[in-house]
């Protein structure tokens, strides 16, 4: 096979399954890793897609690139419903939570609607709005001040003066990026801070990302991969990004998509 034809396949199979290991692809090929790096170094420098430790994945967006709340609402609904709905599962009756922004987060909240005696500390709009709608009479909703971003969040100062006093038995994180060397990631350095903020507050991390946000790169980290009590993902998480999270966090849960017609219902 010429060189030119083994990349076309590997750049397919980049696109298709969203990431791909030096040592299965050098098996597959029957040639040397180096061979195959040499390869993935020609695709990455015209931009096809992101080196990475042991392989490749699909390209990211710029690390400052900021995606309004609703061009990130209608992606990946079924993922996002399905981590969603194993994330409620560890909410209890009573418990002070906080959920940060982002439409992971937003599609928990309307999970948490009916769990009674439940205080919630959050700095998204769309996130207080729903339990403002549609929660029990029982909750407390507490929305931080702050200055507003492009996806609904509140950051800045007054966001991290308003959370610096809390304790908080749980945090529900949405992030824009993950990667080995620069952890969980945000486009925007005040949200950064402010999510930092919420991570001090609690006494447990649990992250919320579908497989996308797996080798995408933010301009600041929120905080390591280590930091995760528990990283709620999907299914269709790359074989590599399985088996470092499965290292670095606390504990890795790995959920099956939702079925079209459950994301149909909890999008009504």
């Amino acid at each position: 096979m010429l060189a030119r034809q083994r990349q076309a396949a590997i750049l397919d199979r980049v696109r298709t399954t969203g990431g791909v290991r030096v040592t299965e692809l050098a098996a597959e090929f029957g040639v040397s890793d180096m061979t195959i790096r040499r390869d993935l170094e020609t695709l990455h420098e015209q931009g096809l897609l992101a080196k990475v430790h042991g392989g490749a994945t699909v390209p990211g967006p710029s690390s400052t690139d900021e995606p309004g709340f609703h061009a990130k609402s209608v992606r990946q609904l079924a993922e996002k419903a399905a981590i969603a709905g194993r994330a409620a599962e560890l909410v209890r009756p009573g418990a002070a939570v906080a959920l940060s922004a982002g439409t992971t987060t937003a599609e928990l909240a309307r999970r948490l609607v009916d769990v009674p005696g439940l205080t919630v500390v959050t700095n998204s709009l769309p996130v207080a709005e729903i339990l403002h709608a549609q929660g029990r009479t029982d909750q407390t909703v507490v929305l931080t001040g702050g200055v507003r971003t492009p996806s609904d969040a509140l950051v800045g100062p007054l966001a991290v003066e308003a959370i610096r006093s809390l304790h908080l038995d749980l945090l529900f994180l949405g992030v824009h990026g993950i990667t080995e060397r620069a952890g969980f990631t945000t486009p925007n350095l005040m949200e950064a801070e402010t999510d930092r903020a919420l991570v001090a507050a609690a006494d447990r991390l649990v992250v919320l990302a579908d497989h996308t946000k797996w080798g995408t790169v933010g301009i600041s980290s929120i905080v390591g991969l280590g930091a995760a009590d528990v990283l709620v993902t999907d299914d269709r998480l790359a074989p590599e990004a399985r088996r470092v999270l499965d290292e670095k966090v606390g504990e890795l849960v790995v959920v099956a998509r939702a079925s079209r017609a459950t994301t149909e219902r909890a999008a009504r």
